[in-house]
């Protein structure tokens, strides 16, 4: 065991927010009762280059052990394979769907998120991908979304980053526009699946920092009458999102993301565009399938031609509208897995890394069948038809043998996960447990993986290696003695 010996100034990272410009996250010195500046021996290793002090995770939180020290690893599942796209390398392909937090502060990311995300980088996940963050002010959903459309955002992100970084974890950022289902409530304001009703309707007014008045869309059919009314985007206003795009992966660089999410599903801007129950538009942007897709993948093209990183592309696969996608004289009638597939073939020929794989949103009247992944269905036919694209897979994934079964099928190449994590964000490491793999926790939480962490014969459960207690450290320091 090495002791490193290194000078520290001890200090806190603070944030303050001005009130007009949200320009001033500092590191502002702090005095500790002992010394500002000593000498330190960590035998507890510190993460190189970090801020300030994290104990490193070797191997990073949530990879499997090597099988010579725990052959229970000798053959890994699909879950807990790594995958590398573009470079990255994601330790395992368990990743966090982007949510939605409402907890911005005029576009400015809180020390809410900084919880939020940095949970789940401490507990195994393979990536982050976080929230909706739109590009311009009238692209967010509610007025408390995220948002980088301008500098003073970038510090509060790379704050998260850093942080998520330190603990060795991937993230990047879901990048969106709203479109017509701009200016509205958080769900907990007014919502019918959560029975919150303590608005009239969804509609965020300009008392309560919305923009009724200024939502964007491709043509003027609103998603209900609860809803606002939008105004057909001009070329001036396409091309000012686009500009604006481009501007925000720009703001990516100096924030750090390892990767972007283009939003283009659940009946936002980009899903608007693609489906004709949304775009009735006579121009070369409506009308036939290839006009649908052009400003979509304009948009796509000219992100990729801006960053050279991994860039997933998220869709929605169907509108959940009664009827046929198609009709019998070949006329689209809503967007469906076909349109989809050739959408998807287009973001291909780009570059676009990954499809993320989600459905619905753009139709009030959806009907959903509703089950466990029941969107895998769509993943695996893109899978089919794209075979050397990488697809996620997200919906109702509750269950580690479900998630491994639809990676071991060929169904799709990662699963996103989402109310799962919020009601277990120590999934990654359970389903690790139950499909018999040794990974590793956080340092600090290795005493609550004592069964997992006891090296076994291959194959054998946690309940069958329980009894023999030590953590993991331990275990490789007895196989390298």
């Amino acid at each position: 065991m090495h002791t490193i010996r290194q000078s520290v100034t001890t200090s806190l990272p603070r944030t303050r927010l001005s009130s007009t410009s949200f320009s001033c996250l500092r590191k502002i010195p702090y005095t500790t009762p002992f010394a500002t500046t000593r000498t330190m021996s960590y035998i507890n290793r510190p993460v190189p280059g970090a801020d300030q002090y994290f104990p490193l995770n070797e191997p990073p939180i949530g990879s499997p052990y090597p099988k010579d020290v725990y052959p229970q690893n000798a053959e890994l599942p699909t879950l807990f394979k790594p995958i590398t796209i573009r470079g990255v390398t994601f330790k395992n392909r368990i990743f966090v769907s982007p949510m939605c937090q409402y907890s911005s502060d005029n576009g400015h990311a809180t020390d809410w998120q900084l919880v939020h995300i940095g949970g789940y980088a401490t507990r195994g996940v393979g990536a982050i991908c976080s929230e909706a963050t739109a590009v311009v002010p009238e692209g967010r959903i509610s007025p408390e979304d995220a948002g980088l459309w301008t500098d003073s955002q970038i510090a509060p992100l790379k704050r998260i980053v850093n942080f998520a970084h330190a603990q060795g974890t991937v993230i990047g950022v879901q990048l969106a526009h709203a479109g017509r289902k701009a200016s509205t409530y958080a769900p907990w304001v007014h919502s019918d699946i959560a029975k919150t009703w303590k608005a009239p309707t969804y509609v965020a007014g300009k008392d309560e920092g919305g923009w009724p008045d200024d939502v964007p869309g491709p043509s003027d059919i609103p998603f209900s009458d609860q809803y606002p009314k939008p105004k057909p985007m001009t070329e001036e206003d396409l091309q000012r999102v686009e500009d604006a795009f481009v501007q925000a992966v720009e703001r990516c660089k100096q924030v750090g993301f390892d990767f972007i999410e283009i939003h283009g599903a659940h009946g936002y801007l980009f899903h608007e565009f693609l489906s004709p129950l949304s775009n009735v538009r006579t121009d070369q942007y409506g009308g036939p399938l290839e006009n649908r897709l052009r400003w979509p993948l304009r948009v796509a093209q000219k992100a990729r031609a801006a960053w050279d990183k991994p860039l997933f592309y998220r869709i929605s696969a169907t509108d959940w509208a009664e009827g046929p996608e198609q009709d019998t004289n070949g006329e689209w009638k809503q967007w469906g897995i076909e349109q989809s597939k050739i959408f998807t073939g287009e973001l291909e020929k780009l570059g676009i890394d990954l499809i993320d794989c989600s459905s619905g949103g753009n139709w009030v009247k959806q009907k959903i069948d509703v089950g466990p992944g029941y969107q895998t269905p769509f993943a695996e036919a893109l899978k089919k038809a794209h075979p050397n694209l990488p697809i996620g897979t997200v919906g109702l994934i509750t269950e580690a043998e479900q998630a491994e079964s639809y990676l071991r099928d060929g169904k799709a190449d990662v699963v996103f996960l989402a109310r799962a994590l919020i009601r277990d964000p120590h999934w990654a490491i359970r389903a690790a447990e139950k499909l018999g793999v040794a990974v590793k926790p956080a340092n600090q939480y290795e005493r609550g993986w004592v069964d997992m962490l006891t090296p076994a014969r291959a194959g054998a459960t946690s309940h069958e290696r329980g009894g023999e207690q030590g953590t993991a450290k331990e275990n490789l320091d007895q196989k390298q003695a």
